[in-house]
């Protein structure tokens, strides 16, 4: 029997990209020489670092007027990065999805001015925003899909000022088009690879000179390695890119998200015992909240889930709950899997069933 994992994050890594890891952990260009002691400043590690950027590039559309950077810190560093290196007028528009987007803005407020936008919604359940409340700031931030609360932007609206999108759990997993930003960050661990690794797509433009600690400062990273990166999440994250070329890239695996998503949604909706907690247009592709309705039985499903190798399906611990995340590389199985435990539990415990 398969184990899945449903993680947030980390998530799921392709299982050919772990046994590649697994093999270079020994050897890597040097017979006893593993990945994680190869320098940084190798040539063979040097090939790993441009092969990276060139298949992103490639999967994403990237054109050369954006730089690519490989920091650590996770996305949470660039809560505070972002108005550190953008800040003008020190006035910032924020729009307001919920936790990640909170949290990106309370760090926010120690450089400057933070206007709070509210999402709007339409009557197909799509989300998007009154543009023309984006005034005088320096950039305006969006989560471009929202982890916790289940929740995707299906509109962008033109605006005046750069867009800065924390694309962290929807990279990869559907298109984005790189130009319509300023720029574009996420957290390595759900999509590209495992924890420790960031990247940040900025357009060279936005890259200023300001009195900054070195590391803080976008210009310091920019065409080159500044410091000693995660080698071995980027070792990691460039096998995994790969994998998605060679799967058909991010035309594919949208459309497989959507396939996996539906067929989860699909079984939420006619349920007697799970409901969705987001409906419409504006749910996720790639993360998935529903409910039993009741603590105890949503934990009582997790346990149950997990003795039939499914594992991770708890909500994040600010909501409570239950949540699937279906990440790129879980795969058809796994969304069917899913289905497959939920229906036998609710056989188990819906009692119009008991009563048959």
């Amino acid at each position: 029997m398969s184990t899945y994992t449903y993680s947030a994050g980390p998530g799921m890594l392709p299982k050919e990209v772990m046994q590649e890891i697994q093999q270079h952990l020994l050897t890597f260009e040097y017979d006893g020489i593993s990945i994680i002691e190869t320098s940084h400043r190798s040539e063979s590690f040097q090939h790993v670092v441009d092969s990276l950027e060139a298949r992103l590039r490639r999967l994403m559309h990237i054109p050369e007027n954006y730089a690519v950077l490989w920091l650590q810190g996770g996305a949470t560093l660039q809560f505070s990065m972002i108005p550190m290196n953008l800040r003008n007028q020190n006035r910032f528009a924020y729009v307001d999805t919920g936790v990640w987007s909170k949290k990106a803005m309370e760090d926010a407020k120690h450089f400057g001015q933070v206007d709070v936008i509210h999402p709007l919604i339409d009557e197909a359940g799509g989300m998007s925003f009154e543009p023309s409340l984006v005034q005088d700031v320096d950039y305006l931030h969006v989560t471009l899909n929202n982890t916790i609360e289940g929740t995707r932007f299906t509109n962008l609206p033109e605006t005046t000022v750069p867009i800065i999108a924390d694309a962290s759990s929807n990279i990869l997993a559907e298109h984005i088009d790189v130009e319509r930003f300023g720029v574009i960050y996420a957290g390595a661990q759900k999509n590209i690879g495992p924890a420790g690794l960031t990247v940040i797509i900025i357009r060279r433009d936005l890259i200023q000179s300001k009195e900054l600690p070195s590391y803080l400062d976008y210009a310091s990273h920019v065409d080159t390695l500044f410091n000693t990166p995660s080698t071995l999440s980027m070792y990691a994250a460039e096998r995994v890119l790969k994998w998605v070329e060679d799967q058909g890239g991010v035309e594919a695996m949208e459309r497989l998200n959507r396939e996996k998503s539906e067929a989860v949604y699909s079984f939420l909706e006619q349920s007697n015992v799970f409901s969705p907690l987001v409906s419409g247009e504006r749910r996720s592709l790639t993360n998935i909240p529903f409910t039993t309705g009741d603590h105890g039985r949503d934990l009582s499903f997790q346990q149950f889930a997990i003795e039939r190798g499914l594992l991770e399906l708890g909500g994040h611990r600010s909501v409570g709950g239950l949540r699937a995340s279906l990440y790129n590389a879980m795969p058809r199985e796994g969304a069917e899997r899913l289905v497959d435990v939920m229906r036998a539990f609710e056989e188990e415990n819906d009692v119009s069933h008991q009563n048959i």
